[in-house]
């Protein structure tokens, strides 16, 4: 497979991958640095060649190889501690067919030499880079031209939004198939873990909720629901917005786990966010700088996001939007605070890139910290989760049969 060009990636689609597959994926068993602040050296031991793509990117300093997809067997706690010019590296499946690892850089640096070493004399096939310091004109000169901070657009060309392919009925279904749209989408995935704590990621954890709210709805039949993913892969945040708008949903719900530093202290119980142009509290506002980083994370370049808004029709359309946004937040807080164990503060808001659709009511719900002992049992309890998960069910029906019921009574 060739590799993907690292800033041109589409969002990936959302189908299950068998499990026999695996083993026929090349096996990376060790990964290790070596050198210094001038010059560092990155091996990856792999059981059988691999081609590959690696590429500088800039604003945050970041290296990025792309490979056919890898079965990563790595110990715990890989990539974590840097070395060198190396501040931390991470790796995993960034779409369907191909994995990704991508290293948070201490400064400007280039790559000097890159290649592949075929197994030999006992020892695996071995990835290998090599990184020298280099000043940041000398940096900036030796990306790609479309990666030059310097040269991008003020409006960039995103991706196109693929809309999971798993859930996209036939043409023929299509047409006759009037149900309102639910988008439920699951934080994170593939490269990007989220949050981590005693083991557990937050891209599993918010993965096994959102499919059990799917089923739950897709059980009662209301609505046409659609998952931005259903498996672990990487989906880039506007795609995510994409697959709304492109379907015309009628409601985005995006699940989330929140983590705080240990330093900050302790909180525990869901939260729901929606959008507004200044966070609610600081608090807000570090969860939002932090979800927004999630492009970053996986190694996509940075780009300016259209600002169509200030088109005053849209700019109309996005304040009912929000409107209604924030009107599903308070039926949802009401629906959840009795199954579920609530944040002191559970209703706020900040500018999550992910919740931005002008025309679609969003909202980003954090169903627990997984940095609390007691939020942490209940994310990985079946039990929790299907109580959880009814409630946002009845908040669901309870937002749409009022919206849809003012709808038909407006177009009588």
């Amino acid at each position: 497979m060739p590799c993907a060009d690292s800033s041109r990636l589409s969002a990936a689609e959302s189908r299950p991958q068998p499990a026999v597959a695996a083993a026929n994926f090349p096996i990376a068993s060790g990964a290790r640095l070596a050198g210094d602040g001038k010059q560092t050296r990155f091996i990856l031991d792999i059981d059988q060649t691999v081609t590959f793509r690696a590429v500088t990117l800039a604003d945050p300093y970041r290296v990025v190889v792309d490979v056919p997809q890898v079965n990563f067997q790595l110990p715990t706690g890989t990539g974590a501690v840097g070395r060198g010019l190396v501040k931390a590296f991470r790796y995993g499946l960034v779409m369907p067919g191909g994995s990704r690892i991508v290293f948070d850089l201490t400064g400007p640096a280039k790559i000097a030499n890159s290649y592949v070493l075929e197994a030999a004399n006992g020892q695996p096939a071995r990835l290998v880079l090599e990184l020298e310091e280099v000043d940041r004109a000398a940096f900036v000169q030796s990306l790609a031209p479309d990666h030059r901070p310097e040269l991008r657009p003020a409006v960039a060309d995103a991706p196109p939004a693929t809309i999971p392919a798993a859930s996209a009925p036939e043409t023929a279904r299509e047409k006759v198939d009037n149900r309102p749209v639910v988008v439920i989408d699951p934080g994170h995935g593939g490269i990007d873990n989220g949050t981590q704590s005693s083991g557990e990621s937050e891209k599993n954890l918010v993965l096994a909720f959102a499919l059990a709210l799917r089923d739950r709805l897709d059980k009662a039949g209301k609505y046409r629901v659609v998952m931005t993913r259903d498996d672990d892969t990487f989906i880039p945040l506007n795609d995510r917005v994409k697959v709304a708008r492109n379907l015309k949903a009628a409601l985005f719900v995006s699940i989330h786990a929140d983590a705080l530093p240990r330093a900050e202290g302790d909180a525990q119980g869901a939260t729901i966010y929606t959008l507004s142009d200044k966070a609610s509290d600081a608090e807000a506002q570090r969860l939002a700088d932090a979800e927004n980083r999630a492009d970053a994370i996986a190694g996509f370049n940075l780009a300016e996001e259209p600002t169509d808004v200030a088109d005053i029709l849209i700019d109309l359309t996005q304040r009912e939007t929000r409107t209604f946004s924030n009107r599903f937040a308070h039926v949802l807080m009401g629906e959840m605070k009795s199954t579920m164990r609530m944040h002191r503060h559970p209703l706020k808001s900040a500018g999550f890139r992910v919740l931005k659709a002008p025309d679609v009511p969003s909202v980003l719900v954090e169903i627990g910290y997984v940095s609390n002992k007691g939020d942490l049992e209940h994310l990985v309890s079946e039990g929790w989760r299907s109580k959880a998960v009814g409630s946002m069910a009845q908040a669901i029906d309870g937002f749409l049969a009022k919206r849809l019921a003012a709808t038909a009574g407006s177009s009588n």
